[in-house]
Order: C-alpha cells, then structure tokens, then sequence
C-alpha cells in the first residue's frame, strides 16, 4: 500500500487567473497573484505561479529597437580629402565554412581605402580602436557615413565621434546604395 497524493482541486482559482489575465493583459503574475489575494483566494504565490506557467499566461517581452542619437539629412558629395569617409563590412567565408567580416573604409573623394581589416569578429570598440589609429596616420574626417549595423550603432562608436568632433550620418535602412563606395 503506497500513499497516492491527493492534488488540491485547483479548477476554481485556475478559471479565476484566466478571466484576471484576460482582462488585466498587462499584469503579470505577481501582481495577477495581489488581485486573487484580495478577492478571498487563500493561495500562496507559489501555487499561482504554477497554475500561471501551466496555463501559458507569460507576457511576452518585446525587444527594443535601438535608436540611432543622430538626425538623417541629405547627403552632399564630398569636396576635399577627409571631408568624409564610408564604412560598412563586407563578409564572405574560408574554403573549410568559417565566416569572416572585412571592415573596409574608404576616402569618398579620392577613393583611398586607408584600411581594410579581416576578422571572424569585428566589435565597436574594435572599430573605434582601429579609427584611433587611422587618427594618427592620417587625420580623421569630418563625417563618417555607415549604415545601421550593431558595431556603428554602438555605444563605443557614438562616444568615440563625440570626443573627436566627427559627425556620424546613417544611411537609410534597407538602403545600401547611400554607401556606394563601399
């Protein structure tokens, strides 16, 4: 004779979460927890988080877009060495599958390709590094165009821009013919 756990009729407080979470969307189980507690309910929270997780009552959490900190204005040709610079990555792959990333930036006006870095990672703040050295062999331009990717968006990349007085300007998304250079 073995004992055989009698689960607690739990059909009550199940219909209750359920009509809570349909009219409250925005709450989550804590607070879907609060509002049984002051209806009455004699339920502890752990048992409304069970009940939340088997019903599939979780908020789903949106993930948020990064904004760019810069405005979008039309862009003038270049009228002199170091007026502006383009940068973007061009990726391509081994013979044995391994995928790499050349960090290319190029001169708009004379068309100079000062550096073209390979790497299977390339982040901001390696971007910012190898801008740093440019700084110091050649100068740095005024503006820098490049399109939306997660190392130019970065926070490394905006802080590098703003202690160095260069603009950066974003091309539109979807757009990569703003950058033609590249």
């Amino acid at each position: 004779m073995n004992y055989e756990r009698r689960g607690a009729d739990d059909t009550v407080i199940r219909e209750r979460l359920k009509e809570l979470a349909k009219k409250h969307r925005k709450y989550g189980c804590i607070r879907l927890h609060i509002k049984l507690r002051r209806e009455g309910y004699n339920v502890n929270h752990k048992k409304t988080e069970r009940i939340y997780r088997e019903e599939k009552l979780q908020l789903r959490v949106r993930k948020k877009k990064k904004q760019t900190a810069v405005q979008r204005v039309k862009m003038e040709a270049a009228t002199k060495r170091n007026e502006r610079w383009s940068m973007d990555f061009i990726h391509d792959s081994l013979s044995n599958g391994r995928k790499f990333k050349n960090l290319t930036i190029v001169d708009d006006y004379t068309k100079e390709c000062p550096v073209i870095l390979a790497d299977t990672s390339i982040t901001g703040k390696r971007v910012v590094y190898e801008l740093d050295k440019l700084k110091e062999k050649i100068g740095l331009p005024e503006e820098i165009t490049v399109d939306n990717g997660p190392e130019f968006i970065s926070n490394a990349l905006d802080e590098w821009a703003y202690k160095n007085n260069v603009r950066i300007y974003f091309i539109e998304p979807g757009t990569p013919t703003e950058n033609p250079f590249i």
